[in-house]
């Protein structure tokens, strides 16, 4: 199955799957939205009623687990990302996984982390930190890899999904098991800029 299907998590078992927008709507098929579960064993987050109510969908009895993806016509799912990881600039909604997976694709590019980071205009803005294959001799060198990185970004996204600046780390903060903590980078930057996300 996985290889006729490469990237998919599989088909839905014991349960249905909506890919719904924002305001609840499901999405046609290959749409990318939040994965709402019908069907199935409910649950509670443990003294988080707050939590719990932001997992259930507006008007369905459905639950989200806060993953983003799509359906394909023959009912397959694809994770694309995580909502508490998505970036609204300027009321846009963007999903950061989509600039990753392309951006690690250069071969100058180890590791990469996209996520957002405050925009006096727009809310916030794409910022990418990236752990390069080489890090950059200069401020020069670090500015020419950056614009390199952007371009490559565009080439194959829209604009407003692609980072705006790039960071170099030596390396970025992960697990032992190889769980990214972006969480930790993300609030860093908001750290820094004097507000909470």
């Amino acid at each position: 199955m996985w290889l006729a299907h490469p990237g998919t998590v599989g088909t839905p078992i014991g349960c249905t799957l909506h890919i719904c927008g924002d305001e609840g709507e499901e999405l046609p098929r290959g749409e990318s939205g939040t994965i709402y579960f019908e069907g199935g064993a409910t649950f509670e987050y443990h003294n988080d009623s707050e939590k719990t109510r932001s997992s259930r969908h507006p008007t369905q009895p459905w639950s989200t687990l806060g993953d983003v993806g799509y359906l394909t016509d023959d009912n397959f799912l694809f994770l694309t990302d995580r909502k508490a990881y998505m970036i609204i600039s300027g009321g846009v909604n963007i999903y950061p996984q989509e600039a990753e997976n392309v951006l690690v694709g250069h071969p100058k590019v180890v590791d990469v982390a996209v996520f957002g980071v405050p925009n006096d205009d727009f809310g916030e803005e794409v910022k990418a930190v990236v752990q390069p294959a080489e890090m950059p001799a200069t401020a020069a060198d670090a500015a020419a890899l950056s614009k390199e990185l952007i371009a490559f970004c565009r080439e194959h996204l829209a604009d407003v999904k692609c980072p705006r600046t790039i960071d170099f780390r030596d390396e970025l903060p992960r697990h032992p098991t190889g769980k990214l903590y972006k969480r930790l980078l993300k609030d860093e930057y908001w750290k820094a800029a004097g507000r909470s996300i």
